[in-house]
């Protein structure tokens, strides 16, 4: 194998992503929170990581000594307006503390402003589904920003509306739990008029400021050469991926039930962030009238993770960042997200080489990836999966709050470290890969 490095480009960012509710604990005032106590999750998130009370920092520091240059966290909307009528100042300085923690730290702060959650007085007049929350989440897009703009200036405005959208209202393994179609798409309506009112409510603030949202994309292909498979791929595709990126490309939001347009959308964003974990494999199944008569899942060698919920398909990664790039050329990338579940470490280190292989491949073709956030630093509350996932870096035992360090946590080290990937790196991490990724 020969000795060489794939580096990126200076200033690139290396960090990784979290989310209020699966790290700050007893976040008690959401509809996630409601959601566990009925009985809906496997487990409850408890403590979680409990950065509301303070090990941020320890987490923060952690992160810190393993060359990681960027953090992204979201704020929790219902901590910081529990009321329609109150706002919560200390919450506001809380959030200030963490990210005066990532300035002296030297790391750069990315804010994601609606992460899953929302208030329970948002939730108990219909959360996304009532039009009011467009001006419900500009209000506090605008309280939030402007109590932290001293110290940053990236904002994702909502993170994988897609998700929230789909697993709410049509799987219905996110809160309300239904399953209706339209619903769905009046969510999903509502989320992209909220993304465009906010984009220009945080630049009347900060004119400095850059603004985007953050997509889950799972590229798909077709089982078979059967046209209806190729058909359900396509129905499945756009309805999963394409009613966020089409409105702000259009103006018009492309859905299973038609086109609506909304034209204040268009060109709200001024980068792309990307979060990706598999690419699925596509077929038509009369018996699932549920998902449009589609099923998904992964071919039967896939490299899979131990609960089978991600397959490690590092060209899928390759195949989004160029969807990324042909559908808004020239626009900044930021890879919000990308890791798998992996309580033993043993998928995680080639994973994540692999996959930084084929950013790097992207990277090299002059595509604008400026960024990557692992998902995620520390084990955490995987929302109904509760804690039968860890995606951590770093190991938790929710009970003890104990944090264990595993090897991929020395391996992403090495890559922030470095700014690039290594052969030594995969030799001493994932030798099982290492004539794929350095051939001779």
């Amino acid at each position: 194998m020969p000795e060489a490095t794939y580096h990126f480009p200076r200033g690139f960012l290396w960090g990784a992503a979290t989310a209020a509710h699966q790290v700050e604990g007893n976040t008690t005032n959401n509809q996630w929170w409601k959601w566990e106590q009925e009985g809906h999750t496997n487990g409850l998130s408890g403590l979680a990581c409990n950065w509301w009370n303070g090990r941020w920092r320890e987490d923060f520091d952690r992160a810190a000594e393993a060359g990681q240059n960027a953090h992204r966290f979201s704020v929790e909307w219902s901590r910081i307006q529990p009321a329609p009528d109150r706002w919560d100042e200390d919450a506001l300085e809380r959030y200030r503390a963490m990210l005066r923690g990532l300035r002296d730290r030297n790391m750069t702060p990315l804010i994601t402003l609606h992460h899953f959650t929302d208030p329970l007085w948002v939730y108990e007049q219909g959360g996304w589904e009532n039009d009011q929350i467009i001006s419900w989440f500009e209000r506090f897009v605008r309280k939030t920003v402007d109590a932290l703009k001293e110290y940053c200036t990236l904002w994702v405005t909502i993170n994988e509306p897609n998700i929230y959208a789909l697993s709410g209202y049509v799987g219905g393994t996110f809160p309300p739990g239904v399953n209706d179609v339209r619903r769905a798409m009046r969510v999903q309506a509502n989320m992209i008029r909220a993304h465009a009112a906010s984009y220009r409510a945080i630049h009347a603030i900060q004119r400095e400021s850059r603004v985007g949202y953050a997509l889950h994309y799972r590229p798909m292909v077709a089982r078979s050469w059967s046209p209806l498979d190729h058909l359900m791929r396509s129905i499945r595709y756009n309805g999963i991926n394409m009613a966020f990126p089409s409105a702000i490309s259009t103006g018009v939001m492309k859905s299973p039930l038609g086109n609506l347009a909304i034209p204040e959308a268009r060109g709200t964003q001024d980068f792309l962030g990307i979060n990706y974990y598999s690419q699925d494999t596509v077929w038509f199944d009369l018996r699932n009238p549920k998902e449009l008569f589609t099923r998904s899942g992964y071919p039967s060698e896939a490299d899979v993770s131990e609960n089978r919920f991600i397959a490690n398909i590092p060209e899928g990664f390759y195949h989004t960042l160029e969807w990324a790039v042909k559908t808004y050329p020239n626009l900044p990338i930021l890879v919000t997200e990308n890791g798998v579940e992996d309580s033993t470490d043993r998928l995680r280190p080639r994973y994540l080489a692999q996959h930084i292989h084929q950013m790097w491949r992207a990277v090299n073709f002059n595509w604008p990836i400026k960024g990557y956030f692992h998902w995620t630093l520390v084990d955490n509350f995987e929302w109904e999966r509760g804690w039968t996932q860890r995606f951590g870096l770093w190991a938790l035992d929710p009970q003890t709050q104990k944090r264990v360090k595993r090897p991929s946590a020395d391996l992403y080290a090495a890559i922030c470290k470095e700014n690039g990937l290594s052969s030594e790196m995969v030799q001493t991490y994932c030798p099982e890969v290492a004539d794929t990724l350095f051939p001779t």
